[in-house]
């Protein structure tokens, strides 16, 4: 499947780009991180502690065992505070 991936805030500064589209076989977010962390250095860096980042399936707050079959975008970005 073709996924568009946003990435948000420092993940967006450690991969250096906002968004990429790929084509992946990844069942879950879970796999998809594992998939994306072994393409190069930055990924991995941006995935090393997975603990602060949080992530959403077509604008949808999800964990990573959410299932991606029939999404079209996963979003990363770090936990969010109000104020």
């Amino acid at each position: 499947m073709t996924l568009d991936i946003l990435y948000f805030a420092w993940l967006r500064e450690r991969v250096g780009q906002p968004r990429e589209r790929i084509e992946t076989e990844a069942a879950t977010i879970r796999d998809l991180v594992a998939e994306l962390a072994v393409r190069d250095e930055w990924h991995a860096a941006a995935f090393a502690d997975m603990s602060a980042v949080r992530c959403a399936v077509d604008q949808q707050l999800a964990d990573l065992d959410t299932q991606l079959a029939g999404s079209r975008e996963v979003a990363f970005f770090p936990p969010m505070t109000g104020g």
